[in-house]
């Protein structure tokens, strides 16, 4: 093992062993020596199998067979979870082949930043994320499984899931995704467009056609942004079966993946004699893959407060400087749009997560010795699958890049360093996607111009107003604030000042995800300023410096001038209403800061 990917893992190990210890208790003590639904009354049973056929009924009765729960994502207007309308009937079918029985044991909500992004449903989004978890544990809680499969790919869906797996942690369980949309329109094609319309020189019907040759079929977005970085990284982790995240969903080789992973659940119950609890697969070297297989990709900047949230429902806890020290050692392996040329698709045909894993594992920076839902052993991962007359087979995967553009090589990394860096000055912490911004554009010391929402800077903006060297500062999109809505709708104004030849960079306590594009962005500030962070006394004309290669964020602003400022304090009730919003507040009061995974549970 490198030695720094050793190091980080055993504070990790030694910082959550208390916490791990009483996690392990506790899914210990759910665990059932038989099947989970014998400890239910008659009565109980009765109405766990009322609606079921004849055959599941005899199934369920004799106290034999595992019962699988399916929790599932699926809606119909949202591209990424279209595909598992059938799956449900799918995995049931396969389950019965094996002499097992399935049920849908609920749903959960799915929603789409792409849809909500600069809208008012934005402001639920990231809170939803604990909102899908509880949904999810309201289906498990019947007690009628034996394992589960979790059906989701987008945004706060994957980690809300993860999170309900976890409080079920002695469950067996199987992540089963549904693959990317085929390419559309060019990447490059696809931001010329939107920069065309935010100057003003294309109409919105060109636009519109634009984004609909992007995103034009089932399947997820094709850019690597949070839904991609969700499968690869729940992949480098070893709870999707290997090889299966970036199938298409259309496809045969999709649907026998889709069987696997139900008959693949089946083989980690207790009646298996191969008992295998989700909660005891995921440990500290698992989520040290994770962030590992984060930064070497240049993924979500959303996972470093995900994996945070994720982690502390296992009892673990990892922190920002584990992303930083991390960071240090783990090279970017990966150029994928918008970091690079190619989309997710033409990641997978350059070689794909068992290339990715292969190079890592190569250079000590992945755990191997780990439980995984294919079998002991990470070394599973760089295998590739592929149908032979009908049946899924495995071959080993490639051992050197097919497209050194998008996938590179440990002798030759895109950057010796991962894609996310944590920056930390007197404005507090942060993070920021380096992975995306040009060498060049990294460190910025200009003026701020403040803004207390989003809205106003397309004013700003066509007013010419920001046509020099600045810093853009929106605050009061934290967590607490307004629930921490994603700031994409910026992105393409910045990028026209940038191509303008003006430095200028974005301060938020808001989010940008895993699609911020080239501007170099402080994201994610803690303390937000809604609870007293920095950015609530930052005033326009005030010099700000942000370096992405150093780690530093700093107001530079003396500090008695500081002291005698009072904090901005802006009416922010229009965000607490409409469209939901209301419904929220419970959630949004009791939420903790980015850094601590701005989660409202008390793990």
């Amino acid at each position: 093992m490198n030695p720094i990917v050793e190091r980080v893992t055993q504070k990790i190990i030694a910082r959550s062993q208390n916490e791990r210890c009483q996690y392990l208790a506790k899914i210990d003590a759910a665990k059932s020596k038989t099947v989970h639904r014998s400890q239910l009354s008659c009565g109980n049973l009765a109405h766990g199998f009322a609606a079921c056929s004849v055959d599941d009924k005899l199934s369920l009765k004799n106290m034999v067979k595992s019962n699988i729960g399916i929790i599932t994502s699926y809606n119909d207007m949202l591209s990424a979870h279209q595909p598992y309308e059938h799956y449900p009937e799918r995995l049931k079918n396969a389950l019965h082949a094996v002499g097992a029985v399935g049920q849908v044991a609920g749903g959960v909500p799915a929603m789409c930043d792409g849809v909500t992004q600069g809208q008012d449903g934005m402001e639920l989004s990231l809170l939803s994320r604990d909102l899908i978890a509880m949904s999810a544990a309201i289906g498990l809680s019947h007690n009628m499984f034996d394992g589960a499969l979790f059906l989701g790919v987008c945004d706060k869906i994957v980690p809300g899931l993860f999170i309900a797996a976890m409080s079920f942690g002695h469950l067996p369980t199987v992540f089963v995704p549904a693959g990317p949309m085929r390419t559309g329109a060019s990447n490059k094609e696809k931001v010329r467009i939107r920069q065309l319309y935010a100057e003003g020189k294309v109409g919105r019907e060109e636009l519109l056609e634009s984004e609909a040759n992007a995103y034009h079929s089932p399947g997820t977005c094709t850019f690597y942004g949070t839904a991609n970085s969700n499968q690869m990284v729940m992949e480098v982790m070893g709870l999707h079966l290997p090889g299966s995240s970036f199938v298409y969903p259309d496809i045969p080789l999709r649907d026998a993946l889709t069987d696997a992973a139900a008959r693949q659940v089946t083989r980690m119950t207790e009646a298996s004699g191969e008992y295998l609890p989700v909660g005891r697969l995921v440990d500290e070297k698992v989520m040290v893959n994770g962030i590992v297989a984060l930064l070497a990709t240049g993924g979500s900047t959303n996972h470093t407060m995900h994996l945070v949230a994720m982690a502390k429902a296992a009892g673990i806890t990892i922190t920002w400087d584990d992303f930083s020290e991390l960071s240090e050692v783990v090279p970017l392996l990966c150029r994928i749009y918008p970091n690079g040329p190619g989309d997710i698709n033409y990641f997978q045909a350059a070689g794909g997560v068992s290339l990715l894993v292969r190079e890592l594992l190569k250079g000590g920076l992945l755990h191997e010795d780990v439980h995984t839902v294919a079998g002991f052993g990470l070394h599973r991962y760089t295998q590739e699958p592929f149908l032979e007359e009908g049946q899924l087979v495995y071959r080993d995967g490639p051992h050197a890049s097919l497209d050194p553009e998008v996938i590179s090589s440990l002798e030759a990394p895109f950057v010796k360093h991962g894609g996310t860096k944590v920056l930390s000055g007197n404005l507090g912490r942060a993070v920021m996607k380096t992975s995306a911004v040009p060498q060049d554009r990294q460190i910025i010391k200009a003026p701020a111009v403040v803004f207390d929402s989003q809205y106003a800077i397309d004013d700003a903006f066509n007013a010419g107003q920001l046509d020099r060297d600045c810093i853009i500062v929106v605050r009061f999109q934290g967590p607490k604030a307004i629930g921490m809505p994603e700031l994409h709708k910026l992105m393409p104004p910045l990028g026209v000042l940038m191509d303008r030849g003006f430095n200028v960079a974005l301060v938020t306590d808001g989010r940008l995800s895993g699609a911020s594009g080239k501007v170099p962005a402080a994201i994610h500030v803690t303390p937000e300023a809604y609870v007293g962070g920095l950015l609530a006394k930052v005033q326009d004309g005030d010099m700000i410096q942000v370096d992405g290669t150093t780690g530093e964020l700093s107001l530079l602003v003396e500090a008695d001038e500081l002291a005698r400022r009072t904090p901005a304090q802006p009416d922010l009730s229009a965000s607490h209403i409409g469209m939901g919003r209301e419904l929220f507040s419970t959630l949004r009061e009791n939420i903790s800061g980015a850094e601590q995974g701005a989660s409202c549970f008390k793990f």
